[in-house]
């Protein structure tokens, strides 16, 4: 049976509201606490009874403190990365999510140790995984060209 988890790739502008440069956006990125400490967003396995958004909106909050009302979600981008975790495929459904309040508190659940707003490129050092790095590319890309 395949693996189902969804979450947010959360970005923040460093000059919000002026001509932003493709460096004034930084993503979220979490370094779990268990296992190789990979980076991702924010994501989580689907609970029964949930939709898929319900679950992006729930893991956020858990995971980062971000609650619905501190980000605004982009229309127009969901994006599906499908690989397989001991052999099993998994698929992950990411939004795209604007911080509305640059300063907004991040807060860690159990699950992660440490997390960091980064750039795109370095956002793609710290997430190693090539489908993790074209879903950041991509969301950088419609970033740009959806002002």
């Amino acid at each position: 049976m395949a693996l189902r988890a969804c979450g947010l790739i959360i970005f923040r502008r460093l000059n919000a509201g002026l001509a932003a440069k493709p460096q004034d956006i930084e993503f979220l990125l979490l370094q779990t606490s268990y296992g190789q400490h990979h980076w991702t967003p924010p994501k989580g396995h689907v609970d029964p009874g949930e939709d898929d958004l319900q679950t992006a909106l729930r893991e956020t909050e858990e995971e980062a403190g971000l609650r619905s009302n501190d980000f605004n979600l982009l229309d127009g981008y969901k994006k599906e990365i499908i690989y397989n975790v001991k052999n099993i495929p998994k698929s992950v459904i990411y939004w795209l999510a604007e911080l509305k309040d640059y300063n907004t508190e991040v807060k860690l659940s159990d699950e992660h140790q440490t997390f960091r707003w980064l750039n795109v490129d370095e956002a793609c050092k710290l997430a190693k995984y090539q489908e993790m790095q074209e879903a950041l590319r991509e969301a950088h890309q419609f970033i740009s060209t959806n002002k």
